[in-house]
């Protein structure tokens, strides 16, 4: 499942939740293709490309599995116990907020919320999307200590 013309910074790749999958280390995984070269972990297409309106909602919210929101802003529970746990974590662990990326995509609106996205989580050197969990870049970056290859 080699992704590698796949953009990273697009509306299809940001979830009900206010991930943006590009940024996800198991979209690139996926993308850069990296257990090839050794690494083991699962790969994710991201929620939407693969059909999902969303792998962390849907299966709690009748409006969000039935595809009636787009982006969990539009409920009128927003934000609810479980995005708020979730955001939580993300923002503890990774340096990211799914509410504050849905608040902007509010107030002013998905174009303007990926070149922020894209401003932030582009590598330097490279191009590519940066990695929110690794906060590295995993298409030039070759130190994924973190992923270390398992002993044969």
């Amino acid at each position: 499942m080699h992704m590698g013309n796949t953009k990273l910074f697009e509306d299809p790749l940001i979830a009900p939740c206010g991930m943006n999958c590009g940024l996800c280390i198991a979209f690139q995984f996926a993308k850069y293709d990296l257990n090839k070269r050794g690494y083991h972990r699962r790969y994710c297409p991201g929620c939407r490309p693969r059909g999902k309106n969303c792998t962390f909602m849907a299966s709690h919210f009748d409006l969000m599995k039935d595809g009636l929101v787009r982006f969990c802003y539009e409920c009128e529970s927003f934000p609810c116990e479980r995005l708020k746990r979730l955001d939580k974590r993300y923002s503890t662990k990774y340096s990211m907020s799914m509410i504050e990326n849905l608040n902007y995509i509010k107030q002013h609106g998905l174009n303007s919320f990926l070149s922020a996205q894209e401003k932030r989580w582009k590598c330097k050197v490279c191009g590519e999307a940066t990695c929110c969990h690794t906060h590295s870049c995993l298409s030039c970056d070759d130190d994924l200590s973190t992923y270390r290859k398992p002993n044969k």
